[in-house]
């Protein structure tokens, strides 16, 4: 497929602004690879290559186990995942598929038992987050594989 658009540079605000939420992500204290797992979760959801190789890089690149990434989609049949990840990666799967029933109230309480408010606030916003990122990348066609570790960092921090 060729790409349609090039986002980062047709909207250099917009990117900055997307950015600067990436920027807090990085600093809020809720652990990396958390974070790019429930980045990985999301964009397997939407179908999002791009953001699929991209997080799947991130995760190896920090030592994350390949058994790990192979199963994700799988991961309620996993025992490979911890309390916490499994409630960060069920709350992912409701707010990334919010409109087939909302948020359920067994998702929030099990996400509340692993997580503090601030902590489900940011885990909150990196969700939606990267659910912009997909939308973004898939409507521009987005080429995938292109990805090196780190080759944002300077557009983050």
């Amino acid at each position: 497929m060729e790409q349609r658009f090039n986002y980062f540079k047709a909207a250099p605000d917009a990117y900055r602004a997307m950015s600067g939420l990436e920027s807090y992500l990085h600093g809020c204290g809720l652990e990396e690879g958390l974070l790019h797992l429930v980045k990985l979760r999301a964009s397997q959801i939407n179908g999002c290559a791009f953001c699929l190789d991209m997080h799947w890089k991130d995760l190896r690149s920090i030592g994350e186990e390949e058994q790990r990434l192979y199963s994700l989609d799988a991961w309620r049949e996993c025992q490979w995942y911890t309390d916490r990840e499994r409630a960060a990666l069920a709350w992912t799967e409701a707010l990334t598929l919010v409109t087939q029933g909302h948020v359920p109230d067994a998702v929030y309480e099990e996400a509340r038992k692993q997580f503090n408010e601030k902590e489900l606030t940011d885990l909150s916003i990196a969700i939606t987050t990267i659910n912009a990122w997909n939308r973004l990348s898939i409507a521009a066609r987005t080429t995938p594989g292109m990805y090196k570790v780190g080759a944002y960092k300077s557009h983050t921090q």
